[in-house]
């Protein structure tokens, strides 16, 4: 593992208060190797790898630098070119082996060998030794192969192969932001191929746990647990499940185990409801209980133990607000694209997932929404961690067809799986300004499409509020939100005034020409946000030619004052919830960042906090 990774098998070691390297920071184990690093790689412009079984050769012609997309700088590559298909290969030494757990002395017949990929852009397939391990389509959700009967324990070293296919021209992929012309354009940028999350090795038993989900009950005072089990375990086997808080017990279960365990943990300090509060996690204070979970058989011998850790919080609505614990919370959030210039949609490091939420915090913002992008696990630990809500949001194809259909739906249930325990994360969104469904209020199969996410979302998952179609068009929608880029403080004044202006902005519509309702969505007491405004250009890296924005800022001075006069407009309304600037950061030629792409602020950041760190203006 990392030298400074985090170890469970430290005795005081805490999920909660891990480094942020460790790529799944939900469910830790003491041994693991990243396998992030110089990769051999080659472009397959003819598509002839396959047909040529350059699975079993892997003597690629390049060195790339992974999980950096090729066409990044920090890649090695940086070929910004239409590739659709690459290969990738990388050397396992024993020293991998060893440090993943599964060297030697550490191997039983009971202990199996995972390969993990974070996300690889947009269809997969991958080998071990020229063994043909498995395919996965999605390019933003993980995967993972027990690779233990593909390794050769008689050899020294071991080649992993991984054959990444990206279309640029498949405009049915859910791809967000990644432009489909050669060069960024608009709102567009650079397109993210192949590896772009961590790739790592683990060891672990074939009864271990495989996947763990926590599910806060504030009113209750108690956690659903999921625990999942690589295999069915011994009869009689059992799961352990200790809740701590800075140390203190605060809740222990002990269930039968079977292939999926699922039960209800009580935690004891919330039998007290005039203290009940103490636990509670919110962006001013956010607590997190750690949690060890451990696999043992019928004979009391811990088969594997993990650590993990959860928030107690509820995110609900109601009386037309936003409530955070069953209270009124008023949303200040930031658009964030989730891009770098020198390695695209893949984090440079680790630590600059936390520097973003640093900013974030300090620019005034308690929320932000990930924009057309599922965002590393790492950030969402740092949201956990800091204190930031969290709007999640899936990357939209650009086509409506069965197939596009499909792979969404696949890709939307995976994200859910994946981040569904993370406190930070408030709101689900399928679907952003009708991408995909672009006839949505013409047409049947469209709106249909949308509420059956929706209903998939709410299965899945009932615990947060789910928004059908962010920013118009909204047919089954928790929350009804509103994208208006207007300039003029003056007219935003008076388009969210008060319940007139609410009645004249959702009955007719929107600022884009949209409807907000369509025919079913029901309004009730639902809150209303404005999640994406603003959008303000102020060029500091690039010439004023190639800036692209909403409206234009002369200089700081008319940059601050365009800031208050949106930010400002919004003060006295008396039905929005929250809102939603647009942007945190600069994208390329989409300049109407807060910060530059190099995330420097575009004004002290005082000056920023005191525009928008106001309290709620309905209070």
């Amino acid at each position: 593992m990392s030298s400074d990774a985090p170890s469970p098998a430290e005795p005081d070691f805490r999920a909660s208060r891990q480094n942020g390297d460790y790529p799944r920071p939900q469910l830790v184990r003491s041994e693991w190797r990243e396998l992030d690093g110089p990769w051999r790689f080659a472009f397959d412009d003819d598509d002839r790898g396959l047909a040529e079984r350059w699975h079993l050769a892997a003597d690629f012609d390049r060195t790339i630098i992974v999980p950096f997309p090729f066409e990044s700088d920090a890649s090695g590559i940086a070929d910004t070119g239409f590739h659709r298909v690459v290969w990738y290969s990388r050397t396992l030494t024993d020293a991998d082996l060893t440090a993943a757990g599964y060297g030697g002395a550490q191997r039983s017949a009971d202990t199996r060998l995972l390969l993990h990929l974070g996300a690889v852009d947009y269809r997969a397939m991958v080998w071990l030794d020229g063994v043909f391990l498995g395919s996965h389509e999605g390019g933003q959700t993980p995967f993972s192969f027990d690779v233990t009967t593909a390794i050769d324990e008689a050899a020294t070293e071991h080649t992993i192969v991984v054959r990444a296919e990206d279309d640029p021209a498949d405009v049915a992929q859910p791809r967000g932001k990644q432009d489909w012309r050669l060069d960024p354009h608009s709102i567009w940028y650079h397109r993210t191929t192949g590896i772009w999350q961590p790739v790592w090795l683990e060891a672990a038993p074939a009864a271990g746990v495989r996947l763990l989900h926590f599910t806060p009950d504030v009113p209750a005072g108690t956690v659903s647990v999921r625990v999942d089990l690589g295999r069915e375990p011994q009869p009689g086997s059992t799961v352990e499940i200790r809740l701590d808080y800075e140390g203190k017990l605060v809740g222990q279960l002990t269930l039968p185990a079977s292939a999926s365990t699922r039960g209800v943990i009580e935690v004891t300090p919330q039998r007290n409801g005039q203290a009940y509060e103490e636990l509670l996690w919110s962006p001013e204070n956010p607590r997190l209980i750690d949690a060890t979970v451990i696999v043992r058989t019928p004979l009391g011998d811990a088969v594997d133990t993990v650590a993990s850790y959860l928030g107690l919080r509820s995110a609900t609505w109601g009386g037309g607000r936003f409530l955070l614990n069953n209270r009124p919370y008023y949303v200040r959030s930031v658009l964030n694209q989730g891009y770098w210039p020198e390695s695209h949609l893949a984090s440079p490091t680790p630590d600059a997932l936390r520097a973003d939420i640093v900013l974030t915090k300090e620019l005034g913002f308690n929320a932000t929404r990930l924009h057309q992008k599922i965002e590393d696990p790492r950030f969402l630990y740092w949201a956990d961690r800091l204190g930031l809500l969290v709007w999640a949001e899936t990357p939209g194809a650009f086509e409506f067809s069965p197939v596009a259909a499909t792979r969404l739906l696949a890709e939307w249930t995976a994200v859910i799986e994946r981040d569904l325990s993370h406190p930070s994360i408030v709101t689900w969104v399928p679907l952003n300004e009708s991408w995909g469904v672009q006839h949505i209020e013409h047409d049947p199969a469209m709106r249909a499409f949308a509420r059956a996410l929706v209903e998939v979302t709410r299965t899945l998952d009932g615990s947060r509020p789910v928004i059908s179609n962010d920013g118009w068009e909204h047919v089954d929608s928790d929350i009804i939100t509103v994208h208006d880029y207007e300039s003029s403080g003056v007219v935003l004044e008076k388009r969210y005034a008060d319940d007139d202006a609410k009645r004249r902005l959702l009955d007719g519509f929107g600022p884009a020409g949209r409807r907000i309702l369509l025919d079913g969505q029901q309004t009730g007491d639902r809150p209303v946000m404005l999640t994406e405004f603003g959008g303000i250009s102020f060029a500091t890296r690039y010439a004023d030619t190639d800036a692209w924005g909403y409206s234009h800022a002369a200089g700081p001075d008319d940059f601050v004052a365009r800031l208050h006069a949106v930010v400002d407009a919004l003060a006295d309304s008396t039905f929005l919830a929250g809102y939603c600037y647009t942007q945190l950061a600069d994208t390329l030629q989409e300049t109407n960042g807060l910060l530059s792409d190099d995330r420097v602020p575009k004004a002290p950041i005082d000056v920023l906090r005191a525009i928008f760190a106001g309290g709620d203006p309905r209070a």
